[in-house]
């Protein structure tokens, strides 16, 4: 096998085995850990918290009806009522170029098919295009002309029409 097909084979099956790792099995070792060295450690200790918990089970059964419930809440939170979800996405962004061009160039369809469909309807219903509605057309194109041609994966450019996007939408 070739050196970089090999190299990105390994780099794919790192890739796969973390996310593997860190979706499906860090989560329940972790939850088996914190909640075996919670009961052992401290509740089997504390005569109060044992008349409570009387063994592990039970313990296990509280702890995932309260726990499952509030974990789920502060989920929801993180990603609908604060801006730590939309950071995560913007560095995620910022740092893939490949998901940035496919946002930049939707944004750049979106906006051009605004126009093109603006201009059919006014060409259908018989009135001709005014100079300053031709002007405005090859504008846009030589602006979008000149940003295709001017950027690559690695030269910055679609992270600062990004950054420039997000400070005129927010």
């Amino acid at each position: 096998m070739h050196t970089v097909v090999k190299r990105k084979l390994f780099f794919r099956s790192w890739y796969y085995f973390r996310n593997g790792w860190s979706t499906y099995f860090a989560i329940i070792f972790a939850a088996i850990n914190t909640l075996t060295v919670t009961y052992y450690l401290a509740i089997e200790k504390y005569p109060n918290l044992q008349n409570v918990f009387p063994n592990f089970i039970q313990y296990v059964v509280v702890i995932s009806i309260i726990g499952i419930p509030l974990l789920i809440v502060v989920g929801y939170i993180h990603y609908k009522k604060t801006h730590a979800y939309q950071s995560e996405a913007d560095v995620t962004y910022e740092s893939n170029p490949y998901a940035l061009r496919v946002l930049i160039n939707s944004e750049l369809m979106l906006k051009l098919n605004l126009q093109l469909i603006d201009k059919f309807l006014q060409i259908m219903a018989n009135n001709k295009l005014s100079e300053t509605e031709l002007a405005e057309l090859k504008k846009l194109q030589l602006e979008i002309s000149k940003f295709v041609s001017s950027r690559t994966f690695s030269n910055g450019v679609d992270v600062s029409y990004f950054k420039n996007l997000r400070k005129t939408k927010v």
